[in-house]
């Protein structure tokens, strides 16, 4: 449902409690009297049949003689009463409840099973059960048994877990942090993160969102909603379990590695959110998200009285990945003039033990003014010759004192020993203050992160080399074979057929079935001049090491033999129970300076398939290198994976050894991604080890696993794909009028340079009837906001010429929240008129609405473009004048279902 009726929760136009008793403590009660002093105005109403009146409040004996609709109401009645105050509430018109019963159970004939089937088909939204509630500060909502009411500001808090928003607002009343709301999810059988992240991501009362996040139950739904939000406002999330171990079942290093945390990790960093690791440090993020806006780069510059505290705070900056800022010459000759002798003369900025005022204000002025910097950490140390308020009020003086015009650089600030009265001082100037220069430190980088985060997001990737040609038939036959024979893990040969055919070299090894067809195997790659190894060939051992069943650099066929039978009894002897089916000979691979790494797919619970990349070899384990993405991938987000591990410094050139081929490397990583999106079929790949050097990369030994009950279902993409892989199915030719062909499909992030192209074909009257204005400069992120796609609730079609490769329009659908919903914008190049491509592009824009899944396309044209409002009528477009707008026309249209209507 998303968004739907959550206007209801967090403004409601009026209120009523349901459960109150005359009890002391009664939860009812208490929320009600919370309700009554939380400042909201509309009308309040209780609901209670055994009493008249409760806290001064007189009680109906049921929802309906209320005297009133309610809008929201909030239930706190025994577990067996909810479904049927819901269903009455419904029956009212009541359009959201907040319930916070208790002990509702769960699963087939719980009380919340009951409340879900009564819930979902009247469409009344349910937050909880077994919640904290809800507080909305700007409405005046406090429908909560937290203790104190927050002020209100501009930090959503979204919790699954009561206690954790309790304590976080505990946390922030004593410092004067205000938020939008707070909202405890408690069961979340119907609104969840995604639906508020998608309420709070256009929220005009929000800058910021805090999530408490224990497990995520629809994978696709969190990502789109949690990109679509990031892409606004920073998200910061922290979530218990880092530690909880891959499932007990998992019988490949790469699924050993893939442990539900890291999938976690993997799907945050994917939808741009800032992951925190405890609450201390979700305490450090508000603090500075509260107070400050965003940072032009990771530079941070120290003033300090006391050089130790300084020097500890750039110690942690560079373990965070800052940057210490670099002093300039004028800002170094500036402070010489204002400062005693002694002074460090670099950063931090020591002002010496003694400084006063007047020093403070000068080292702020001078780094304020450096634009080698990008923030500023001001700290004081108590000693009896330096006064903690004067020192704030020479920082807030100076802030004050910057001349308008100016962009306020960062400023963060560290008073030791806490002192109450400077730290209120510069809480009321907007400066945030930390307990410790570690936490100051952190702060900062949080600020960093998410603008990294946010660049992430609208970079544009490298295009994949031409060469990159997959041969679907030959994996496909590989893997329904094995899957028709019910096997779960494919042969040697179909693993080698397998990667082949996504491009992935693999040395070959062949099957023996005893020591002396081993030998006679081995006898012509041996007359070649090289050496081989054997492998014990089972399906049932996993790891051929764990039974001491590999044997490298065997030069004769004797040795062969020998080694053979001898991997053949230890296995057995080791694994009684396994199917020893013989050996596999394999050439040695002479690349003494290759490194080890691994590459594959493992299968998470939650968001499906992960690639995971890390150090290979026999301990990778113990070693645990490793970084895990979701599916699909780019050479971007490739490389980037690379770049987290490790290893990836060992794959730079180093004394005699040249660098690795990252690229090529990288490159596996998509090929992986791309065979995981085209063969759900396949659960697992572990490639391990990889080799890969200067020349490029090799696989030595791969094992992969399928289940047929992944096989690809018949609904849009990959059937528990995160992210929405780009959808191929929508690619197709037409023909225009002039005759030319085009190919229509699905915008890629790499067409960065081709929009751009094409905008220098449209004039600037065309430009401004589609974007409402006059549109001069095509900056980066414009353009990134374009190409960059989720394919589930955003998509765009682009039709290019099939012999130039040029851009010649583009049609382009945004679905709301709630998928019923699309709104639409379309542009061909102004050469092109009267050739009818926006026509046919409009036609596939109706047939892509019906493929998400869309009830209504709408858009807004001007009245003065004729054109396109003649196309819209001509299409069957409702067109009526926009009520708030006299220059705007309104169109809308029903998106037909069943058979295409417009077949290409």
């Amino acid at each position: 449902m998303s968004t739907y009726a959550l206007d209801a929760v967090f403004a409601p136009r009026s209120v009523a409690v349901v459960g109150a008793s005359p009890r002391e403590r009664s939860l009812g009660r208490l929320v009600l009297q919370q309700v009554r002093e939380g400042g909201f105005s509309g009308p309040v109403g209780l609901v209670n049949p055994f009493h008249r009146e409760i806290e001064g409040v007189a009680a109906a004996p049921s929802i309906d003689a209320l005297g009133f609709q309610p809008d929201l109401v909030v239930i706190a009645t025994p577990p067996g009463e909810v479904a049927a105050v819901v269903a009455a509430a419904a029956a009212c018109g009541t359009r959201a409840a907040i319930v916070l019963t208790r002990g509702m159970g769960a699963g087939p004939g719980s009380h919340n099973a009951a409340l879900e089937a009564v819930a979902r088909p009247l469409g009344l939204r349910i937050v909880g059960p077994n919640c904290l509630g809800v507080v909305a500060p700007h409405a005046g909502l406090f429908a909560s048994f937290a203790a104190h009411r927050p002020l209100a500001g501009d930090l959503a808090l979204l919790s699954q877990s009561g206690a954790v928003a309790a304590g976080v607002l505990e946390w922030a009343h004593p410092r004067g942090i205000g938020f939008s709301a707070v909202a405890s999810l408690g069961d979340a059988i119907d609104v969840d993160f995604a639906d508020l992240l998608d309420y709070f991501a256009v929220d005009r009362h929000t800058r910021a969102i805090l999530l408490y996040l224990e497990e995520v139950r629809d994978a696709r739904k969190f990502v789109t909603a949690a990109r679509a939000a990031a892409r606004g406002k920073p998200v910061v999330v922290v979530r218990p379990g880092r530690h909880v171990p891959a499932p007990m079942h998992a019988q490949t290093h790469t699924a050993r590695l893939a442990t539900p945390d890291a999938a976690y990790e993997a799907a945050f960093r994917r939808a741009g959110l800032l992951r925190v690791h405890a609450l201390d440090e979700l305490f450090a993020a508000v603090e500075t998200l509260s107070h400050l806006g965003d940072v032009p780069g990771k530079r941070l510059a120290v003033l300090t009285n006391g050089a130790g505290a300084g020097m500890l705070a750039l110690d942690r900056l560079i373990d965070l990945g800052g940057q210490p800022a670099a002093l300039s010459p004028a800002t170094v000759q500036q402070l010489d003039r204002a400062y005693p002798l002694g002074w460090s003369r670099n950063n931090p900025v020591d002002m010496l033990g003694d400084a006063d005022g007047t020093r403070y204000a000068a080292g702020m002025d001078a780094l304020l003014s450096d634009p080698g910097n990008d923030a500023v950490l001001v700290m004081h140390a108590p000693t009896v010759l330096s006064d903690p308020g004067e020192a704030a009020d020479a920082v807030v003086r100076t802030l004050a004192a910057r001349p308008r015009g100016l962009v306020r650089k960062p400023t963060l600030a560290v008073w030791m020993g806490g002192d109450p009265e400077s730290m209120a001082k510069l809480g009321e100037a907007g400066i945030p203050s930390y307990a410790s220069e570690a936490e100051a430190v952190r702060g900062f980088m949080y600020l960093v992160r998410h603008r990294e985060a946010q660049q992430a997001l609208m970079e544009t990737p490298p295009s994949l080399p031409e060469d990159f040609v997959v041969d679907r038939g030959a994996a496909d036959a590989v893997v329904a074979a094995a899957l028709h024979a019910g096997e779960e893990w494919l042969a040697p040969g179909a693993v080698a057929t397998l990667l082949e055919a996504y491009g992935i070299p693999f040395a070959r090894a062949l099957p023996a079935e005893d020591a002396a067809a081993a030998a006679r195997i081995a006898a012509p790659m041996l007359a070649a001049g090289g050496k081989v190894a054997v492998k014990v060939l089972s399906p049932d051992i996993a790891h051929k090491s764990d039974v001491d069943g590999v044997r490298l650099n065997l030069a004769s066929e004797d040795a062969v033999r020998e080694a053979a039978g001898e991997v053949m009894r230890r296995a057995a002897a080791r694994r009684p129970e396994a199917r020893i089916a013989g050996v596999l000979v394999q050439p040695m691979a002479l690349r003494p300076k290759a490194r080890e790494v691994l590459a594959g797919i493992a299968d998470d619970a939650v968001f499906g398939p992960v690639v995971v990349f890390g150090r290979g070899g026999t301990a990778v384990e113990v070693i645990d290198d490793k970084t895990l993405a979701l599916p699909p991938l780019d050479l971007r987000l490739a490389h980037e994976m690379i770049g987290r591990t490790r290893v990836s410094r060992i794959l730079k050139a180093y004394r005699d050894v040249p660098a690795a081929d990252e690229r090529a490397l990288a490159l596996v990583l998509v090929k992986l991604a791309q065979l995981a999106a085209d063969i759900p079929a396949v659960r697992e790949v572990d490639i391990n080890p990889l080799l890969v050097d200067a020349d490029g990369v090799l696989a030595l030994d791969a094992r992969v696993a399928v289940s047929v009950s992944r096989q690809l279902h018949k609904g849009r993409g990959h059937p528990r794909f995160a992210v929405f892989p780009y959808p191929k199915e929508l690619e197709r030719t037409m023909t225009l009028a002039d005759g030319r062909e085009a190919l229509v499909r699905p915008v890629r992030p790499e067409d960065d340079a081709m929009f751009r192209h094409f905008f220098d074909k449209v004039s600037a009257e065309d430009l401004r009837l589609r974007f409402f204005r006059a549109v001069r400069d095509f900056s980066h992120d414009f353009i990134a906001r374009l190409v960059q796609l989720d394919y589930a609730r955003s998509m765009a079609l682009v039709a290019v010429d099939a012999g130039s490769g040029e851009m010649l329009g583009a049609v382009r659908l945004l679905a709301d929240a709630n998928y019923d919903r699309g709104e639409y914008g379309i542009m061909v190049r102004s050469d092109l008129k009267g050739a009818g491509l926006g026509w046919r592009l409009m036609e596939e824009m109706v047939e892509v609405a019906r493929w998400m899944g869309l009830k209504v396309i709408e858009g807004q044209v001007l009245r003065e473009n004729s054109t396109m409002l003649r196309m819209c009528r001509q299409l069957g477009f409702r067109v009526v004048p926009d009520p708030d707008d006299a220059t705007v026309m309104l169109v809308t249209l029903p998106v037909p279902h069943g058979d295409r209507v417009h077949p290409t």
